[in-house]
């Protein structure tokens, strides 16, 4: 027997992502309450294979399904093998369509990157699918046949993305213009084979998620459901994700653990609360607690401490986390720089003020680094920073002006840490 009594308060995850302001947009809120209050509910979010790893971006995505899982439903992560194919339209212009081959190796390492962040056992098991299972089959036909025809062209042209394009001088494809349809097809398919309910996505995909909403409503006589997240922001203005190097990637090639924790780490007081609720699964309690020592003791960066070892365990591993600790904490005086692996190393040094010195004979002296690296600006000022016992060479203190950097100092053969003071460093290269 069904219960349709109305629903006396809203399911606490409703709440709990209400309260870490991870719903902008939502479909009917009430029904939606009503869905998982009776629940499980079985959802799904979907991610292309644009570049050859996912972004901290999309993390806001795969941590929302992992928090909806954790809450007792069940998550689908569709990884796009279709849809990579074709490219969602950006505002600025066509998308370069990708060779098959590179799309399908794209598609194996996101897969890669999303499972350990879902459970795949147990009552509520994650299933990861493919949209190139169901869409390669599908001929031309069957497609204008039984999606096509439930999509209208006033609502497909009024599309933010897709009006921007056709008033630019790029224009758009019928290529791109058609990848809401196939998006669309992609929800009433996991509608009909797992019985998915709810898609979620970013607020730059609500169009989108409606289309496939509205699908399963005409060609389905079904009710689906659909969120999206909020864009994440900086106070300063600048854009989230971003560094001067770049991208914020979840590969560990493309984004040292090292660069990944420290990112965390410098995140701006004003913002690292709001982080701290969309990034972590620490209690609103404790953000509460992070937030007053913060108030109170900035200077200890508690919040971004806390910020930056639980997204960094949480995407690469605590060992990474405690690796990319070690290394900062290295540099600085507090550890052992020859522990460091060579990729770490690099990371921690990048935009430290250098100098390159050939690795031939003589050997350049502590004093010929400290000018190089212009942590000094003459010799002699050089001579009477050692003298004072301010010099560190690798951590370890260096009085002697004559003294001459030995071919066994190297980190890895190549590199050299110079510090003056506490806090003022610099490296030599060795090539």
């Amino acid at each position: 027997m069904v219960d349709n009594s109305p629903v006396s308060s809203v399911p606490a995850v409703l709440t709990d992502l209400d309260q870490r302001h991870l719903i902008s947009q939502s479909t009917d809120r009430d029904a939606l309450a009503a869905l998982f209050a009776a629940g499980p509910v079985t959802y799904y979010c979907g991610f292309d294979p644009s570049a050859p790893s996912l972004h901290i971006g999309n993390l806001v995505q795969i941590l929302t399904l992992r928090r909806l899982q954790q809450a007792g439903n069940l998550p689908l992560a569709l990884v796009g093998g279709a849809t990579g194919l074709i490219g969602d339209p950006k505002m600025t212009g066509e998308r370069t369509l990708n060779d098959p081959e590179i799309v399908a190796g794209w598609v194996e390492r996101i897969r890669s990157q999303i499972a350990p962040l879902l459970d795949f056992e147990g009552k509520y098991a994650a299933r990861m699918v493919n949209n190139l299972d169901w869409t390669a089959p599908l001929s031309a036909i069957d497609l204008l046949r039984g999606v096509g025809k439930h999509f209208r062209m006033s609502t497909m042209l009024a599309k933010e993305t897709v009006a921007r394009r056709l008033a630019s001088d790029q224009g758009i494809s019928f290529t791109e213009f058609s990848y809401q349809v196939l998006q669309g097809m992609d929800f009433r398919e996991l509608y009909r084979r797992y019985g998915c309910r709810l898609q979620t996505g970013g607020n730059d995909q609500w169009g989108n998620l409606l289309a496939g909403v509205e699908l399963i409503h005409k060609a389905e006589g079904a009710t689906a459901h659909a969120f999206t997240t909020p864009l994440i922001t900086k106070a300063d203005g600048t854009k989230f994700g971003k560094t001067e190097t770049g991208t914020v990637w979840l590969d560990p090639a493309m984004c040292t653990p090292y660069a990944f924790y420290q990112f965390w780490l410098n995140q701006d007081d004003r913002d690292v609360v709001g982080y701290l609720k969309v990034f972590t699964f620490r209690s609103l309690e404790q953000i509460a607690e992070l937030e007053q020592a913060t108030n109170e003791r900035p200077h200890e960066r508690a919040a971004q401490r806390a910020l930056a070892w639980d997204v960094t365990a949480l995407v690469h591993g605590e060992a990474a986390a405690q690796g990319a600790v070690d290394a900062a904490q290295a540099l600085f005086g507090q550890g052992d720089l020859a522990r460091l692996d060579l990729p770490t190393l690099e990371a921690a040094i990048d935009g430290l003020p250098d100098v390159v010195v050939p690795a031939t004979d003589p050997a350049p002296t502590v004093v010929d680094l400290l000018v190089g690296t212009q942590l000094e600006k003459s010799k002699g000022a050089a001579r009477r920073t050692l003298a004072s016992g301010g010099v560190y060479l690798n951590n370890q203190k260096v009085t002697d002006p004559e003294a001459a950097v030995p071919a066994d100092v190297w980190l890895h053969g190549q590199y050299a840490i110079v510090r003056r003071g506490r806090k003022t460093l610099a490296v030599a290269k060795r090539v």
